[in-house]
């Protein structure tokens, strides 16, 4: 009878442990999925440019645990109840800090990029403090920052900023028109100002573009395809996803190849 009023006591504990772990896990991995190709991007477009460097593999894992660190640091802020997420501060912080440490022993000369970091975190504590993290100067101060590691990379490998000028430029465009998009295909869906905002922002992109590097030019005029067209469509977040897989590759592949 007791065996009859449920599951076999060898799958309970399966039953009831892979949420939990899942839970912990969760705890552990902001939602942010966008977010990886905005840390990865700048990154491999950076090293591919500028050439690798034995330091460039402890920066992309510093610069890793540093984004997830500071999402977390931000979200203190913003719920003002740090002990909540003390052990992902540490799990974080320590990392980032040890290899963080050990790239500036090899390359001091990246501290120059330290006061314009600080400068673009405290944006995003800012809002974070005013719960207001979906503001438009709050995503564009993240883009900065993310696309600022293009030039880091190249100070790794001792390349002058000028050599990668144009990587910057396309992966900050990129960036900034993808946060105008994505806006009018989800939070801002149906907003008219949010659209043309968005298409006048990638034809300026692409003509600019155009005239430093016309192969990156030409992607730019895809995506300004994708921004005039696709919004009113309603495609599931998975698509819009995939879409920008495809488009940041692109962009990858354009700017390596100028």
């Amino acid at each position: 009878m007791a065996g009859a009023a449920g599951p076999p006591a060898s799958a309970a504990p399966t039953g009831r442990g892979t949420p939990a772990r899942r839970r912990r896990i969760r705890r552990f991995i902001p939602p942010q999925h966008g977010a990886w190709a905005m840390l990865l991007l700048p990154w491999l477009a950076g090293v591919l440019t500028a050439g690798f460097r034995w330091p460039h593999l402890p920066l992309l894992v510093a610069w890793l645990t540093g984004y997830l660190f500071s999402y977390y640091l931000l979200l203190a802020v913003k719920t003002r109840r740090p002990g909540r997420v003390r052990a992902q501060l540490a799990v974080y912080g320590v990392p980032t800090a040890l290899l963080g440490g050990l790239v500036l022993v090899a390359r001091p000369h990246l501290l120059w990029y330290a006061p314009l970091y600080a400068l673009l975190l405290a944006v995003n504590a800012g809002y974070a403090a005013r719960r207001d993290e979906r503001a438009l100067l709050n995503d564009v101060a993240s883009v900065v920052q993310s696309c600022l590691m293009v030039f880091v990379c190249a100070a790794v490998a001792d390349v002058p900023p000028a050599d990668v000028a144009v990587t910057f430029a396309a992966l900050l465009a990129y960036f900034t028109g993808t946060v105008l998009y994505v806006k009018t295909m989800i939070r801002e869906r149906g907003n008219v100002g949010y659209r043309r905002a968005s298409v006048a922002f990638h034809l300026v992109a692409a003509a600019a573009l155009l005239w430093l590097a016309p192969i990156v030019g030409a992607v730019f005029l895809l995506l300004l395809v994708r921004a005039w067209a696709l919004p009113g469509r309603r495609l599931k977040p998975v698509h819009i996803g995939v879409i920008e897989i495809g488009a940041s590759l692109l962009v990858l592949l354009a700017t390596v190849a100028v």
